[in-house]
């Protein structure tokens, strides 16, 4: 594994600048989720209403993320974030003082009208690295991505307790709205100079949004959902064991292994299709149940996560590498924010799904619940995959 590959994508101009401006602004979109449930939970209401928001939140992001996407096709970047921005500020700002029942329509529409932070840095990734980089780039910013989970919630949890519900949704709104005004400021492009040269003619939808890509967003959907299904089932076992002040180490280690993975494949000189890594992610997932229902430590469980863990960044950012090759430049926004529908709604399934395995069977199954869910995915997408990939990826041949 060299670092020469990255020591190139950094040298491109616009990279660095884009992928810390990415980060920085990414931390903030993920203090949301924690940021709400807290406060909802310091109201004196319980865990069901609290979820209650969170899954109106996702469902106004599962629909208002291609329309952003659409709309930055069409309209370019700047007013998307303009809109998104003041109505995030506007939201934020504001929360603190609604009423339960209004909070979970505004929720809604704040959900609807999120930031697009996610798809957009991928987008304008895919603009400003040539395609043959296009794995390293989405490699690391897979691991930044990473990196912004591990930092948002963390804020969100000690502002909670420091400041209050209150303050802390003022300073998510300040750091939204900064996100939005650095994004701006930047500009970044989202073609590159010769699609920007090439006349463009609209390409409908139903040109580039073939089974193929639907199935691969669906596998896409199903690597969230052995994600979180993962580590509600990582919680689950830890809490029956007694471990419960090792979690926060229990959780680190396996992001550790999905950035380590993450940094290797970027550096590799080959990638490999979406399907073997998800597949495969999924395969290991299946074993790891073994552990919690043979009763092992919770060191046993997080040492049998390390094949599956290091699975994990490579896998999503080879989602987001294959979805850039096989859409028009015109419709990589649109794209980009089915792609962040798909992850949604695996992580929303997977919550349920989980949560009813584990008080119906135990967390130890979930593993397994969750790792056949991937695999059945792949197996469904693979045909659809083989007749479409000659073509989408010629470019770069992946393995299947």
């Amino acid at each position: 594994m060299a670092i020469e590959p990255y020591r190139r994508l950094l040298a491109l101009p616009g990279v660095r600048t884009l992928l810390l401006v990415g980060l920085l602004a990414r931390i903030p979109s993920t203090a949301v989720g924690l940021t709400l449930t807290l406060h909802i939970r310091g109201l004196g209401l319980g865990w069901f209403e609290a979820g209650a928001v969170g899954t109106a939140t996702t469902v106004g992001m599962a629909v208002g993320s291609p329309l952003a996407g659409r709309f930055v096709d069409r309209y370019g970047l700047r007013p998307v974030l303009l809109v998104t921005g003041a109505a995030q500020l506007v939201f934020w700002t504001s929360a603190w003082a609604l009423p339960y029942l209004a909070l979970v329509v505004a929720s809604v529409a704040a959900g609807l009208l999120a930031l697009p932070v996610f798809g957009v840095i991928r987008q304008c990734l895919a603009a400003v690295v040539p395609v043959e980089q296009r794995r390293t780039g989405f490699s690391l910013d897979s691991m930044l991505v990473e990196l912004a989970y591990m930092t948002g919630p963390a804020f969100a949890a000690a502002g909670t307790v420091a400041l209050g519900s209150t303050w802390t949704m003022c300073l998510v709104a300040v750091g939204l709205a900064g996100s939005a005004a650095a994004l701006i400021l930047l500009d970044p492009p989202v073609r590159s100079d010769e699609e920007e040269e090439r006349p463009e003619k609209r390409v409908p939808r139903g040109e580039w949004l073939t089974p193929g890509l639907v199935t691969l967003l669906g596998t896409a959907s199903a690597a969230t959902f052995v994600l979180i299904a993962t580590e509600l089932s990582l919680v689950a076992t830890m809490e029956r064991t007694g471990d419960t002040a090792w979690i926060g180490v229990a959780i680190g280690g396996w992001c550790l292994y999905s950035l380590i993975g993450g940094f290797v494949y970027g550096g590799l000189s080959r990638g490999f299709s979406p399907l073997v890594l998800i597949g495969a992610m999924g395969l290991f997932t299946v074993p790891v149940g073994l552990v919690g229902l043979v009763g092992g430590g919770w060191g046993w469980l997080v040492a049998a996560l390390i094949p599956a863990g290091v699975l994990c960044a490579p896998g999503l950012s080879s989602t987001v590498e294959a979805v850039s090759r096989r859409v028009p430049a015109g419709a990589r926004g649109e794209a980009m924010g089915l792609h962040g529908t798909a992850l949604l709604v695996g992580g929303a399934l997977a919550a349920p799904v989980a949560g009813a395995v584990i008080d119906g069977a135990g967390p130890g199954w979930v593993f397994v619940t969750a790792g056949l869910v991937s695999v059945v995915m792949v197996l469904v997408a693979l045909p659809f995959w083989r007749r479409s990939a000659s073509r989408a990826e010629a470019p770069q041949p992946v393995a299947v």
